[in-house]
């Protein structure tokens, strides 16, 4: 007769739900949905394009967010039942699919966990990720490039919306730089700890004597704001040039000048896109990233902070975060947390959800201590 048991494990699981959904507020959050559902089915909601755009985006995250935890307190109860089931008819295989199910509440109920640490200030918006080459030509470039499928395959696993809003492509290979926003729920306070200077080992495909080489990049991370109504751009700081989008090797994507880049000229800041197919769209883009920049230096320089949330990034020696390692041994590790996982490929497949767990819990102790 199978006694099979799981009880303990699945009142944990249960306990750490329930402060998982006060952290949440269910209730706020459901009136929360109720509002704008109201506000979405007004008959006049598309005269403002831009406003409905916020009301829907709002609705959708908001909407998925009580999804989750709905499903995974269905899960919980289809769990308890699974066991039962697996008792009752002396059933191993149900008990093999009970175990597999609980390892992987565990790792969902972990992750939502991580998210109850996200109460910055700006860590409920959406992203904006800028990847640049540092230190070790050819691979430096082809390095940031490798970095920038890795996050587009994270986001992608998540069901991440993302943009790709400007490249900058390497005359060899890689990239020069990118920038894309991450579209979701919590975006920057999740990937603000992958902010900082990347480090990549490995036997160089570019060099012909087959030696070592290491070569760096830096990643930025930003919050998008709505539209920054506290940052005033008069026209004269503003430098705008326009040029036509490229793609790898220079090669031209389209034959008007629709690309546009801002150069803010008090602070020297500037922003590309290329992404849009109107010089128009890129550059309300390119406006929309700016102000969120310099609303960002803005509040680090009142918090007498420098470089607080995108932090001062060299990409080069002495300054790196995270170590890639491809030879002569494998590995990946975070110089912060000290998480290490030893299979790079599975990392640069999108894999990073223990770096980036971990790298909130660093945080969140940084900020107690």
């Amino acid at each position: 007769m199978l006694d099979f048991d799981l009880s303990t494990e699945i009142q944990a699981l249960r306990s750490t739900f329930g402060d998982i959904r006060a952290v949440v507020d269910v209730d706020a959050l459901t009136a929360e949905i109720a509002r704008l559902s109201e506000a979405a089915g007004v008959p006049d909601l598309w005269d403002d394009p831009d406003a409905a755009q916020k009301v829907t985006s709002a609705l959708s995250h908001r909407q998925s967010e009580l999804k989750r935890i709905n499903e995974i307190q269905q899960r919980l109860d289809d769990l308890e039942v699974l066991v039962e089931l697996a008792n009752e008819m002396d059933d191993e295989e149900s008990a093999d699919e009970a175990r597999k199910e609980l390892a992987d509440l565990t790792a969902v109920m972990g992750q939502l966990e991580v998210q109850t640490l996200l109460d910055g200030e700006y860590d409920e918006r959406p992203a904006v990720v800028t990847i640049r080459a540092g230190a070790g030509g050819v691979d430096a470039s082809d390095f940031a490039e490798m970095l920038l499928r890795m996050y587009l395959r994270w986001s992608e696993q998540h069901n991440y919306k993302v943009t790709v809003m400007d490249s900058s492509y390497a005359e060899e290979a890689g990239i020069k730089s990118a920038t894309f926003e991450v579209d979701a729920p919590y975006a920057f306070g999740t990937l603000s700890v992958e902010a900082g200077t990347h480090r990549l080992v490995r036997m160089s495909p570019f060099n012909s004597a087959g030696k070592r080489q290491t070569s760096f990049a830096a990643v930025e991370v930003i919050p998008l704001m709505e539209e920054a109504v506290e940052v005033d751009i008069p026209e004269a700081d503003l430098r705008v040039d326009v040029f036509r989008s490229s793609g790898p090797g220079g090669q031209s994507v389209n034959t008007t000048d629709s690309a546009v880049r801002l150069t803010h000229l008090p602070t020297g800041t500037v922003v590309s896109m290329q992404n849009e197919k109107s010089q128009i769209q890129n550059r309300a883009a390119a406006m929309r990233v700016l102000q969120s920049r310099l609303l960002l230096l803005q509040k680090e320089q009142e918090a007498a902070t420098k470089k607080e949330l995108a932090g001062n990034i060299t990409a080069s020696w002495g300054d790196q975060m995270r170590s890639y390692v491809l030879a002569p041994y494998q590995m990946v590790k975070d110089l912060r947390t000290d998480h290490e996982v030893n299979n790079p490929s599975a990392v640069f497949d999108g894999d990073l959800d223990g770096f980036i767990a971990a790298g909130i819990r660093w945080r969140k102790r940084k900020i107690e201590d």
